[in-house]
């Protein structure tokens, strides 16, 4: 199973079409938002996504009462960080902030995902990955990134836009 990976797109509605695109192009099974969407008006734009959405909110998902009737209403699935879920065999947890894995992140967890800092990140160590594709809010085309894990493996590929 391939999942589509993308943070803190922060309202830039420009480069939320372009996601929705790059992820329904590279044929992604689910989508997982890692937080900071900022505005309903976002969510709207995801409900194209050939693939169901799954997040968590970030620290600058202030409007909650239009982004959570946008949730409902288009079918997301939103929660506070840490999420934990199991996908395809493989326990994931999700968080906005790294400093949210503290006290959550445990050996258990096979796939790691975070967002806020706008940096990539994949780390591997004991049979654990930590991810964050970087960067999808900017306004300088090819700096602009989401990611793609495969689930069989944990290997990440980075889509730049």
């Amino acid at each position: 199973m391939r999942i589509g990976i993308v943070s803190d797109t922060h309202n830039n509605i420009r480069n939320v079409h372009r996601i929705v695109e790059l992820f329904n192009d590279a044929g992604v099974e689910r989508v997982i938002h890692t937080g900071d969407i900022t505005q309903a008006k976002t969510l709207e734009v995801f409900a194209h996504l050939n693939a169901p959405l799954t997040g968590v909110f970030g620290n600058n998902d202030q409007e909650r009462e239009a982004l959570e009737a946008a949730i409902g209403s288009f079918g997301f699935d939103f929660r506070e960080p840490p999420y934990e879920l199991v996908w395809h065999d493989r326990r994931i947890i999700v968080v906005h902030d790294p400093l949210e894995f503290e006290g959550a992140l445990a050996s258990h967890h096979e796939l790691a995902l975070h967002g806020h800092t706008h940096m990539y990140r994949y780390e591997q160590r004991d049979g654990q990955v930590m991810f964050n594709p970087g960067e999808c809010a900017g306004h300088m085309k090819g700096l602009n990134a989401i990611g793609v894990v495969d689930l069989a493996d944990l290997t990440a590929e980075i889509l730049k836009f």
